[in-house]
């Protein structure tokens, strides 16, 4: 396992990269409370100067010790796992990393796990239940890699089983979706007793530009931007639909432009869920989480039935 040092650096990541840069993006920088539509909350999610998994572990945790590679085939980049301090509680964290150099961004893949990745982060949530410690998952990823090494390497196993283990644990589990949570590759991280998402980041079983291509046959911005419409993937959506539990706000303009202000934001959301969830008994935490999944989609089946729409089945 690795320490993490000054917090100014890991593995070749720097804080200024987090800096705004003219430019970068084409998205809005005001007005964004209510008034973002679906596409543009997406582009917001996949800022390139939005805060990642190590920026938010640097700003909110001490002493955190990375753990690499599965015990099988290798250390993948994309995932980032391991043991730290949360205040003075010790916790375990694992979370997608894209990476923001060209350099960073191949040695990452994107932040698209391979399934070593995924097996590494079982590796954490197996420590966390062996020493009750609480979980904090942060989800930010277009989907699993789906290159033809992952697929002979197991990546279907490889993400069941960790929708599996993490159904099972008897530890508390808080997600966050930080950025984009798309498809198994984020819900391999996403089965917890409580799923917060910042309120500019995007979660869906597919891409917008994935989903275009299958319904429309085509691209192109009117079509991706039906799309994601009708994916229903932004934070106020989902938390009416039950999805998630809770809205995280961001600073004005999105995380990017106030780093850590966004981190303040992300922990005092997770340090008041936590405090809540650490006094409910290991087996209850399980029944919980059963619960709550068994029953996403209620809310839309039940929403139909009261606007008078034939329901679902």
């Amino acid at each position: 396992m690795k320490a993490n040092g000054s917090g100014h650096k890991r593995n070749g990541h720097k804080r200024r990269g987090l800096k705004n840069r003219p430019g970068a993006s084409s998205v809005p920088e005001a007005g964004l409370a209510g008034s973002l539509s679906a596409i543009e909350r997406v582009r917001l999610a996949r800022h390139p100067n939005r805060p990642q998994t190590l920026d938010y572990i640097d700003l909110l945790m001490r002493d955190f010790f990375e753990v690499h590679g599965d015990r099988r085939f290798a250390d993948d980049g994309a995932i980032v796992a391991g043991l730290g301090y949360f205040g003075r509680r010790a916790i375990a964290m694992v979370g997608h990393q894209r990476g923001r150099t060209t350099t960073e961004r191949l040695k990452r893949n994107f932040g698209k796990p391979h399934p070593e990745g995924y097996r590494k982060a079982a590796r954490v949530y197996e420590l966390a239940q062996q020493f009750s410690l609480p979980i904090v998952t942060l989800i930010d990823t277009q989907g699993a890699e789906s290159g033809v090494g992952a697929e002979e390497r197991g990546q279907t196993e490889a993400i069941a089983r960790n929708l599996e283990l993490m159904a099972r644990l008897t530890v508390p589990v808080i997600a966050c979706v930080i950025g984009e949570g798309g498809s198994g590759g984020a819900m391999a991280l996403g089965v917890a007793n409580v799923v917060l998402m910042q309120e500019n980041a995007c979660y869906s079983v597919i891409t917008p530009e994935g989903c275009a291509a299958i319904l429309f046959r085509a691209g192109g911005e009117e079509n991706v931007s039906t799309a994601a419409a009708a994916l229903k993937l932004s934070a106020p959506d989902l938390l009416e639909l039950g999805i998630i539990d809770a809205i995280v706000p961001e600073p004005s303009g999105g995380a990017h432009m106030a780093p850590a202000e966004a981190a303040h934001l992300l922990g005092a959301a997770l340090a008041r869920h936590l405090e809540s969830l650490v006094t409910v008994k290991p087996a209850e935490l399980r029944r919980a989480r059963e619960r709550k999944f068994a029953a996403m989609g209620s809310a839309f089946i039940t929403r139909q039935h009261l606007e008078g729409d034939e329901p679902v089945g």
